[in-house]
Protein backbone atom coordinates (compact mmCIF):
# COMPACT_ATOMS: atom_id res chain seq x y z
CA UNK A 1 0.00 0.00 0.00
CA UNK A 2 2.76 2.52 0.51
CA UNK A 3 4.36 1.94 -2.99
CA UNK A 4 0.94 2.74 -4.13
CA UNK A 5 0.63 6.29 -2.65
CA UNK A 6 1.69 9.16 -4.24
CA UNK A 7 3.23 12.63 -3.53
CA UNK A 8 1.34 15.47 -3.47
CA UNK A 9 2.22 19.15 -3.47
CA UNK A 10 0.87 21.07 -0.91
CA UNK A 11 2.22 24.26 -0.82
CA UNK A 12 5.27 25.97 -2.76
CA UNK A 13 7.15 29.17 -1.06
CA UNK A 14 10.21 30.84 -3.44
CA UNK A 15 11.96 32.38 -0.86
CA UNK A 16 12.57 30.92 2.29
CA UNK A 17 15.10 31.90 4.99
CA UNK A 18 17.24 29.14 7.38
CA UNK A 19 18.80 29.87 10.64
CA UNK A 20 20.79 27.70 12.87
CA UNK A 21 19.41 28.02 16.43
CA UNK A 22 20.57 27.91 19.73
CA UNK A 23 19.54 24.84 21.90
CA UNK A 24 16.63 25.93 24.29
CA UNK A 25 17.89 25.79 27.55
CA UNK A 26 14.34 25.92 29.45
CA UNK A 27 10.85 25.23 28.71
CA UNK A 28 9.57 28.34 27.20
CA UNK A 29 9.08 28.68 23.62
CA UNK A 30 11.74 29.82 21.33
CA UNK A 31 12.18 33.41 20.10
CA UNK A 32 13.04 34.61 16.64
CA UNK A 33 14.76 37.86 18.29
CA UNK A 34 17.45 35.39 19.53
CA UNK A 35 18.38 34.27 15.69
CA UNK A 36 20.62 36.29 13.42
CA UNK A 37 17.48 37.68 11.76
CA UNK A 38 19.85 39.76 9.49
CA UNK A 39 22.07 37.22 8.61
CA UNK A 40 20.66 33.96 7.70
CA UNK A 41 22.59 31.07 6.83
CA UNK A 42 20.89 29.96 4.08
CA UNK A 43 18.17 30.53 1.48
CA UNK A 44 15.96 28.77 -1.17
CA UNK A 45 12.71 27.49 -2.07
CA UNK A 46 10.27 25.39 0.82
CA UNK A 47 7.88 22.90 -1.06
CA UNK A 48 5.68 21.35 1.73
CA UNK A 49 4.35 17.31 0.20
CA UNK A 50 2.62 14.58 1.61
CA UNK A 51 2.31 10.87 1.12
CA UNK A 52 -0.05 9.01 2.68
CA UNK A 53 -0.88 10.22 6.19
CA UNK A 54 2.74 11.90 6.43
CA UNK A 55 3.46 15.79 5.49
CA UNK A 56 7.31 16.90 4.29
CA UNK A 57 8.46 20.00 4.30
CA UNK A 58 11.09 19.76 1.82
CA UNK A 59 14.19 23.12 1.45
CA UNK A 60 15.45 23.01 -1.64
CA UNK A 61 18.12 25.06 -4.40
CA UNK A 62 16.22 27.81 -5.96
CA UNK A 63 17.69 26.97 -9.42
CA UNK A 64 18.80 23.20 -9.62
CA UNK A 65 16.03 21.96 -7.05
CA UNK A 66 18.54 20.00 -5.21
CA UNK A 67 17.04 18.80 -1.38
CA UNK A 68 19.08 20.79 1.16
CA UNK A 69 17.19 19.19 4.33
CA UNK A 70 13.51 18.11 4.65
CA UNK A 71 11.41 17.46 8.06
CA UNK A 72 8.67 14.67 8.32
CA UNK A 73 5.93 15.75 10.04
CA UNK A 74 3.00 13.00 11.18
CA UNK A 75 1.27 15.14 13.93
CA UNK A 76 0.37 18.93 13.57
CA UNK A 77 0.93 21.12 15.75
CA UNK A 78 3.42 18.89 17.26
CA UNK A 79 7.48 18.80 17.96
CA UNK A 80 8.22 18.50 14.39
CA UNK A 81 6.88 22.13 13.69
CA UNK A 82 6.74 25.11 16.67
CA UNK A 83 5.72 28.81 15.76
CA UNK A 84 7.90 31.34 17.98
CA UNK A 85 6.70 32.95 20.51
CA UNK A 86 7.36 36.97 19.19
CA UNK A 87 6.50 36.14 15.65
CA UNK A 88 3.85 34.57 12.85
CA UNK A 89 7.00 34.85 10.27
CA UNK A 90 8.85 32.45 11.79
CA UNK A 91 8.85 28.35 12.95
CA UNK A 92 11.46 26.20 14.08
CA UNK A 93 11.28 22.57 12.31
CA UNK A 94 13.26 19.13 13.04
CA UNK A 95 15.00 18.17 9.84
CA UNK A 96 16.15 14.25 9.35
CA UNK A 97 18.47 12.52 7.59
CA UNK A 98 18.32 9.14 5.70
CA UNK A 99 20.62 7.73 8.83
CA UNK A 100 18.15 8.42 11.74
CA UNK A 101 20.27 11.80 12.67
CA UNK A 102 17.75 15.17 13.72
CA UNK A 103 18.36 18.82 13.84
CA UNK A 104 16.25 21.87 14.96
CA UNK A 105 16.45 24.56 12.50
CA UNK A 106 14.59 27.89 12.21
CA UNK A 107 13.18 29.32 8.95
CA UNK A 108 11.48 32.26 8.16
CA UNK A 109 9.31 34.19 5.72
CA UNK A 110 9.89 37.63 4.51
CA UNK A 111 6.26 37.95 3.46
CA UNK A 112 3.77 37.50 5.99
CA UNK A 113 1.27 35.73 3.71
CA UNK A 114 3.99 33.32 2.84
CA UNK A 115 3.84 31.97 6.37
CA UNK A 116 -0.13 32.48 6.87
CA UNK A 117 -0.06 29.89 3.24
CA UNK A 118 2.61 27.75 4.84
CA UNK A 119 0.44 27.32 8.23
CA UNK A 120 -2.81 26.43 6.59
CA UNK A 121 -1.54 24.00 4.47
CA UNK A 122 -0.13 21.75 7.18
CA UNK A 123 -3.39 22.22 9.39
CA UNK A 124 -5.75 21.08 6.25
CA UNK A 125 -3.58 17.73 5.69
CA UNK A 126 -3.54 17.02 9.05
CA UNK A 127 -7.45 17.85 9.39
CA UNK A 128 -8.18 15.16 6.10
CA UNK A 129 -6.14 12.44 7.60
CA UNK A 130 -7.97 13.17 11.47
CA UNK A 131 -11.59 12.34 8.86
CA UNK A 132 -9.67 9.52 7.50
CA UNK A 133 -9.27 8.02 10.28
CA UNK A 134 -12.41 8.60 12.38
CA UNK A 135 -13.89 6.79 9.09
CA UNK A 136 -11.72 4.09 8.97
CA UNK A 137 -12.44 3.34 12.71
CA UNK A 138 -16.40 3.15 12.21
CA UNK A 139 -15.95 0.91 8.97
CA UNK A 140 -14.02 -1.33 11.63
CA UNK A 141 -16.06 -1.27 14.09
CA UNK A 142 -19.02 -2.16 11.53
CA UNK A 143 -17.66 -4.99 10.46
CA UNK A 144 -17.02 -6.43 13.77
CA UNK A 145 -21.22 -5.87 14.49
CA UNK A 146 -23.27 -8.90 13.72
CA UNK A 147 -24.73 -8.64 10.30
CA UNK A 148 -28.23 -9.40 8.88
CA UNK A 149 -29.11 -11.69 7.23
CA UNK A 150 -31.58 -11.01 4.11
CA UNK A 151 -31.32 -14.11 1.81
CA UNK A 152 -33.82 -16.85 1.55
CA UNK A 153 -33.74 -19.64 3.90
CA UNK A 154 -34.29 -23.05 2.43
CA UNK A 155 -37.86 -23.23 0.73
CA UNK A 156 -38.78 -19.90 1.38
CA UNK A 157 -40.68 -17.99 -1.60
CA UNK A 158 -42.05 -15.04 -1.99
CA UNK A 159 -45.12 -13.56 -3.71
CA UNK A 160 -45.24 -10.71 -5.92
CA UNK A 161 -48.80 -8.74 -7.04
CA UNK A 162 -47.83 -6.46 -10.06
CA UNK A 163 -50.95 -4.42 -10.36
CA UNK A 164 -54.11 -6.17 -10.67
CA UNK A 165 -52.45 -8.73 -13.13
CA UNK A 166 -53.85 -11.96 -12.69
CA UNK A 167 -53.44 -15.02 -14.73
CA UNK A 168 -54.30 -18.61 -14.22
CA UNK A 169 -51.57 -21.59 -13.58
CA UNK A 170 -50.63 -22.76 -17.15
CA UNK A 171 -52.94 -20.14 -19.32
CA UNK A 172 -51.56 -17.70 -21.58
CA UNK A 173 -52.50 -14.36 -21.30
CA UNK A 174 -54.70 -12.82 -23.84
CA UNK A 175 -53.79 -10.74 -26.66
CA UNK A 176 -54.57 -7.02 -27.07
CA UNK A 177 -56.40 -6.33 -30.45
CA UNK A 178 -55.28 -3.44 -32.10
CA UNK A 179 -57.30 -1.27 -33.72
CA UNK A 180 -56.48 1.43 -36.84
CA UNK A 181 -53.67 3.78 -36.35
CA UNK A 182 -51.40 1.68 -34.53
CA UNK A 183 -53.95 1.87 -31.08
CA UNK A 184 -54.52 -0.89 -29.03
CA UNK A 185 -57.83 -1.58 -28.37
CA UNK A 186 -59.48 -3.91 -25.44
CA UNK A 187 -62.09 -6.84 -26.29
CA UNK A 188 -65.89 -6.15 -25.52
CA UNK A 189 -66.74 -7.69 -22.49
CA UNK A 190 -68.00 -11.47 -22.30
CA UNK A 191 -72.05 -11.48 -22.57
CA UNK A 192 -72.66 -7.93 -22.58
CA UNK A 193 -75.77 -6.65 -24.35
CA UNK A 194 -76.04 -4.09 -26.85
CA UNK A 195 -77.71 -0.52 -24.83
CA UNK A 196 -80.53 0.60 -26.88
CA UNK A 197 -80.08 4.43 -27.68
CA UNK A 198 -82.07 6.62 -25.73
CA UNK A 199 -84.99 8.30 -27.34
CA UNK A 200 -84.66 11.97 -27.54
CA UNK A 201 -87.16 14.32 -26.13
CA UNK A 202 -89.48 16.08 -28.49
CA UNK A 203 -88.30 18.96 -29.97
CA UNK A 204 -88.63 22.75 -29.62
CA UNK A 205 -90.47 22.62 -33.51
CA UNK A 206 -92.80 19.57 -33.30
CA UNK A 207 -93.99 21.54 -30.02
CA UNK A 208 -94.82 24.51 -31.96
CA UNK A 209 -96.44 22.60 -34.91
CA UNK A 210 -99.14 21.55 -32.64
CA UNK A 211 -102.29 23.53 -32.97
CA UNK A 212 -104.62 23.45 -30.01
CA UNK A 213 -108.01 24.20 -30.24
CA UNK A 214 -108.65 28.33 -29.21
CA UNK A 215 -110.63 28.33 -25.40
CA UNK A 216 -114.02 28.73 -25.41
CA UNK A 217 -115.01 32.02 -24.14
CA UNK A 218 -117.96 32.42 -21.71
CA UNK A 219 -120.43 35.41 -21.10
CA UNK A 220 -121.49 36.24 -17.99
CA UNK A 221 -124.97 36.30 -19.16
CA UNK A 222 -124.72 32.28 -20.82
CA UNK A 223 -126.00 29.90 -18.38
CA UNK A 224 -124.76 26.07 -18.65
CA UNK A 225 -128.38 25.24 -19.43
CA UNK A 226 -128.38 27.34 -22.33
CA UNK A 227 -125.03 25.43 -23.83
CA UNK A 228 -126.91 22.38 -23.30
CA UNK A 229 -130.05 23.66 -24.82
CA UNK A 230 -128.05 24.94 -28.04
CA UNK A 231 -126.26 20.80 -28.22
CA UNK A 232 -129.56 19.41 -28.03
CA UNK A 233 -131.15 21.67 -31.08
CA UNK A 234 -129.53 20.12 -34.14
CA UNK A 235 -131.20 16.74 -32.78
CA UNK A 236 -134.99 18.45 -32.85
CA UNK A 237 -134.12 19.69 -36.60
CA UNK A 238 -133.09 15.82 -37.40
CA UNK A 239 -136.73 14.98 -36.57
CA UNK A 240 -138.80 17.07 -39.07
CA UNK A 241 -137.90 14.84 -42.14
CA UNK A 242 -139.33 11.67 -40.00
CA UNK A 243 -142.73 13.20 -40.41
CA UNK A 244 -142.46 14.07 -44.23
CA UNK A 245 -141.49 10.19 -44.29
CA UNK A 246 -143.88 8.62 -42.65
CA UNK A 247 -146.58 10.91 -45.37
CA UNK A 248 -144.90 9.78 -48.32
CA UNK A 249 -145.39 5.94 -46.99
CA UNK A 250 -148.78 6.87 -46.80
CA UNK A 251 -149.19 8.08 -50.58
CA UNK A 252 -147.95 4.74 -51.32
CA UNK A 253 -150.71 2.81 -49.62
CA UNK A 254 -153.01 5.25 -50.92
CA UNK A 255 -152.18 4.37 -54.26
CA UNK A 256 -152.42 1.05 -53.86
Amino acid sequence: AAELEYESVLCVKPDVNVYRIPPRTSNRGYRASDWKLDHPDWTGRLRVTSKGKTAYIKLEDKVSGELFAQAPIDQYPGIAVETVTDSSRYFVIRIQDGTGRSAFIGIGFTDRGDAFDFNVSLQDHFKWVKQETEISKESQEADTRPKLDLGFKEGQTIKLNIGNMTTKKGGAAKPRVSGSGGLSLLPPPPGGKIAVPPIPPPSSTAIANHVTPPPVLKSNNVSSADILLDLDAPASASKAPASATTDLWGDFSTAS
